[in-house]
């Protein structure tokens, strides 16, 4: 099994996120206000995703997004939806990726960090999972909101987990807190 990085089980990971979170939610707040708002303006109730997603050793949890797909459309897993089936607020919210915020509430119940491999649900678990078994591998961090794969390949499908996975192994054996800073700072340069 590939090498962890000690800091990924240390208090100062922790400690970053819950800092980090501190320090954006002004805007965060904002953001995510304007974005429930649009999309209770344009397409109604409900302005919330929630999905169970594979977490840090295998644990599932619940994930929370700003809805983005049009009222009433099932995202069922491994299927894919058209372009036509994501809104034009939805496609705002994609690209600025203000659908992602509700996950800071996921990084305080402590199911996810700002940094690390993006949570999948079971079903693209045990897919790619059949076809690498490194796949098994991601677990062994909290899923994060951004991460290596990330500033790597930001427009990358859940099809394309297999094309991510070397740089989320590559975060799970060097990751420190210097990289993480650095992984966020990309972040919003790539959205922004």
């Amino acid at each position: 099994m590939q090498p962890m990085s000690p800091y990924l089980s240390a208090g100062s990971k922790r400690l970053l996120d819950l800092s980090f979170t501190l320090l954006i939610s002004p805007f965060a707040i904002i953001a995510f206000l304007l974005g429930v708002l649009l999309v209770f303006l344009t397409s109604g109730r409900p302005v919330f995703f929630k999905q169970e997603r594979v977490g840090m050793d295998g644990n599932a949890f619940i994930m929370f997004k700003i809805r983005t797909l049009r009222n009433g459309f099932l995202s069922k897993p491994g299927s894919e939806h058209a372009a036509n089936d994501i809104t034009l607020i939805g496609q705002f919210l994609r690209k600025t990726r203000i659908d992602e915020i509700p996950q800071i509430f996921n990084i305080l119940k402590g199911d996810m960090s700002w940094v690390g491999p993006r949570p999948e649900v079971a079903f693209y678990y045990e897919r790619f999972q059949s076809l690498d078994a490194r796949f098994e591998g991601r677990l062994r961090a909290k899923p994060g909101i951004t991460g290596l794969a990330q500033i790597n390949n930001p427009n990358a499908t859940p099809s394309e987990n297999l094309e991510k996975l070397e740089f989320d192994l590559k975060y799970i054996e060097s990751a420190n807190f210097g990289l993480d800073v650095k992984i966020l700072i990309k972040s919003f340069l790539v959205i922004w």
